[in-house]
């Protein structure tokens, strides 16, 4: 099994924003450490969870360094990896975010499957080898089909690892047993999968991959965490046991339009989660009941 460079389980995590919109950084950076002290071996900051696309570089870049000097390489306590979203649809652009975000001191960087544009295989292959001989980071492919409209394969994917070497890893949101078993034969073995879906995280350990860039452990990342731990241990029982323990959770928080759950149930177990930027908008009171119902059915968060 290849090692998670970059931890385990690795949070996904929301940006608060204050009601009026402005991203509010001081509750980022406590929400950081709450998480790093609960669960979360690595950050994935700006990425569709935290309302990236609605985020000016600007924004993003006095984020990631916030984090960096929070939890990351230069931060005075516990030191987490720190990765930051750099993916556009363009390929220039995100060349040019991407090296800024180097300054930043984030640790490797994510890159999207360019939405909305939907290239094909070439263009996918082309987009990811610019991008990776342009930015001198380490970088996380991001399938997420479901966002994208189109699917990255597994053998474009072995096209691009074989040409950039900084390409080390990918997270997999197809929430596909051949899709990621796939991966795993064709790939090296160092190569890092990452399950882009909370509930799919144990099949994906169990094809070989490190482990989760996850939405849920904002609020469960401790037992997510003592799953992946129990899997690696050989405790194939426990690794069971908390996968159906989290698996109302891990589904619930995609009921509706992500990041909407996760951040109301980030407020209601007393994080601050803040308020979401248009065109995200505040939950509905049956959202909001609902999120509650399954944080109480899990037990001990509220």
């Amino acid at each position: 099994m290849a090692t998670a460079q970059f931890g385990r389980v690795i949070t996904a995590m929301i940006t608060p924003f204050t009601e009026d919109g402005a991203v509010d950084y001081e509750s980022a950076v406590a929400l950081a450490k709450h998480l790093v002290a609960h669960g979360s071996e690595g950050l994935l900051v700006g990425g569709t969870t935290g309302e990236g696309a609605t985020m000016t570089a600007e924004e993003k870049l006095k984020l990631y360094t916030l984090i960096v000097d929070a939890v990351g390489k230069r931060a005075k306590g516990k030191k987490v990896p720190v990765m930051g979203n750099i993916g556009t649809i363009s390929t220039a652009d995100t060349i040019a975010f991407g090296n800024k975000a180097k300054e930043t001191g984030i640790d490797c960087a994510l890159m999207i499957v360019p939405f909305y544009v939907k290239p094909n295989q070439e263009g996918m292959y082309q987009h990811f080898t610019a991008v990776a001989k342009g930015v001198d980071l380490p970088l996380v492919l991001y399938n997420v089909p479901g966002r994208t409209g189109v699917s990255i394969q597994p053998e474009t994917i072995k096209r691009i690892v074989d040409e950039c070497p900084n390409v080390v890893g990918i997270k997999d949101a197809t929430g596909s047993w051949d899709q990621v078993t796939k991966e795993k034969a064709l790939l090296p073995e160092d190569f890092m999968i990452y399950s882009g879906d909370d509930a799919f995280t144990l099949p994906v350990l169990l094809a070989g991959g490190v482990g989760i860039i996850s939405v849920s452990a904002h609020v469960i990342g401790d037992d997510m965490l003592a799953m992946v731990d129990a899997f690696e241990k050989g405790d194939l029982e426990k690794a069971r046991e908390l996968h159906l323990k989290m698996y109302e959770i891990n589904k619930g928080m995609f009921f509706t339009a992500s990041p909407t759950p996760v951040k109301t149930a980030t407020n209601l177990v007393g994080q601050p989660g803040g308020h979401f930027r248009l065109p995200m908008v505040e939950p509905t009171e049956a959202e909001k009941a609902k999120v509650r119902q399954m944080l109480e059915n899990y037990g001990g968060l509220l």
